[in-house]
């Protein structure tokens, strides 16, 4: 499993055996269960259990907000900002020719055919910030362009505790190109 080394799971299986409390049998159960029923939105590319995931059958989320990510699991960390509450469409990767992967292998006619039925106002791209990333969102920003369909990128730049001395000199340009204006905390 990814994230889970040799020894970690070397303690989760001790760890099972050991503790009776552990319950191994619900844990697998769920694991089969989950492996079962849990699909894909037709809509998005989320996991959902039916036809369409929490998010895209939310009546309460701004259909006018479309937020383009890579993975499923890219929209996870999105969400637990309590941000957003617009849609997402994800594209099951990016383009990637030394992978093989073209505009065809991804979900990029389901996107246009959103924009076209939809008639979101804005569609934000949120994907990587590598060359891969980057071309991804070119092309989908082109395509876009010629649907006129307005498009925004996330803000790019210095992460969280990050010195500007261990910074790369692209992250330097976005974040000098992303700066925002100041605002002191009346704390």
């Amino acid at each position: 499993m990814p994230g889970v080394g040799p020894r970690s799971a070397e303690r989760i299986g001790l760890w099972m055996i050991q503790k009776k409390e552990a319950k191994a049998q619900e844990i697998a159960e769920a694991v089969i269960r989950a492996v079962r029923e849990v699909g894909v939105c037709e809509r998005c590319g989320f996991f959902a259990e039916s036809t369409q995931c929490a998010i895209c059958s939310d009546p309460g989320r701004d259909s006018r907000l479309v937020c383009v990510v890579e993975q499923p699991t890219d929209i996870l960390p999105v969400e637990r900002t309590a941000m957003f509450r617009g849609l997402y469409h994800t594209l099951g990767g990016r383009l990637s020719p030394l992978d093989h992967i073209g505009p065809e292998n991804l979900r990029i006619g389901a996107l246009l055919g959103r924009v076209r039925e939809e008639k979101p106002e804005e569609i934000i791209l949120a994907l990587s910030g590598d060359v891969e990333g980057e071309a991804t969102a070119n092309y989908i920003g082109d395509l876009l362009e010629q649907e006129g369909a307005r498009t925004t990128r996330i803000a790019q730049g210095l992460p969280a505790g990050l010195s500007l001395e261990s910074a790369d000199e692209l992250t330097l340009l976005r974040a000098l190109r992303g700066r925002t204006a100041f605002h002191r905390s009346n704390s």
